[in-house]
């Protein structure tokens, strides 16, 4: 019976980790589009107003209550803010000057400093099985973004270090899933989100400090913009996305190990190729797309592992 409840439970948080990762490549593509014409301030305000919504809804159909607001546990939500706002403000500089599927193939190199980092401060136990799929991820990670060929420039080193502190967010999650809920990360989440970048954009917003033709510059320091009637689908996408896909990633950690969830977010991966397709008309070459066959086959096979181990 307990081995039953237990599959139940690792197959119900990858369901929830690989559903986050296909919504959050809606995010992505539409922060990539709406990059060239908005400043950054603008997007996540809007993005964390309309995420913040979609929480407190989901909070009141499915609870019933406001309780799930309330925590002891105030300052570590902060600081989690903290972290997280940092890693979203260095991947979307690096997404603005990179295209689309080298930005998030840069980004899972995250998954390796959440097994790393699993193990330092969880004490989680990695077996050779996942250290398999992990390292067989980021040979497919490396395969797409080919150092050496001009791809590691500054927007990749952004994207790098984002990877890092979003490992450190994910730790911080684990930490605190025995006394928070999931709708009370989200909330602390999306609030301190939005506070954090309308104060930016009070600060910076103004455009005086646009001066520079770098993109990522320009695209911290454009001042705000009134949204177009063809662009305010991609805001609104946006912002169901990350409300979405939020609520779902973070319960995904809740009932998973670490080093478990993260081989799920490599699906974001075909999803940039996709998306570059369709909405920036950049195709991949055939290289790109043997590690984008290496990075899948990582997570299909943890997928099988973990099946296999929980049946015997």
């Amino acid at each position: 019976m307990l081995r039953t409840i237990a599959a139940s439970s690792t197959l119900t948080g990858i369901s929830f980790a690989l559903a986050a990762g296909l919504i959050y490549s809606l995010n992505d593509m539409s922060i990539k589009f709406l990059s060239s014409g908005y400043p950054l301030h603008q997007i996540v305000a809007t993005r964390s107003a309309i995420a913040l919504t979609i929480v407190l809804l989901s909070l009141r159909l499915i609870t019933g209550g406001w309780h799930h607001l309330r925590t002891r546990r105030f300052g570590f939500h902060a600081l989690r803010v903290g972290v997280v706002f940092i890693s979203n403000i260095t991947y979307f500089l690096g997404l603005a000057a990179l295209p689309l599927a080298d930005a998030v193939a840069t980004a899972y190199i995250g998954p390796v400093f959440i097994t790393l980092l699993s193990i330092f401060f969880l004490g989680e136990k990695v077996g050779p099985h996942r250290w398999a799929a992990v390292v067989a991820g980021l040979i497919g990670t490396l395969i797409m973004v080919r150092p050496g060929a001009g791809t590691f420039q500054v927007a990749a080193l952004l994207v790098v270090f984002s990877a890092f502190t979003y490992a450190i967010s994910q730790m911080m999650v684990r930490q605190m899933r025995g006394t928070e809920s999931t709708f009370t990360m989200g909330f602390y989440m999306q609030a301190g989100f939005l506070l954090s970048s309308l104060t930016t954009g009070a600060l910076i917003g103004h455009g005086e400090f646009n001066i520079f033709e770098d993109q990522s510059l320009t695209f911290l320091l454009r001042p705000w913009v009134w949204p177009t009637a063809s662009d305010l689908p991609f805001f609104i996408v946006m912002g169901l996305a990350i409300g979405a896909a939020s609520l779902m990633m973070a319960q995904a950690y809740r009932l998973l190990e670490a080093a478990v969830a993260a081989p799920f977010e490599y699906v974001a991966i075909p999803m940039a190729v996709f998306w570059g397709v369709t909405i920036f008309g950049t195709l991949p070459d055939l290289t790109s797309f043997a590690g984008m066959a290496l990075i899948i086959g990582s997570g299909l096979y943890t997928i099988w592992r973990e099946t296999v181990t929980k049946k015997a």
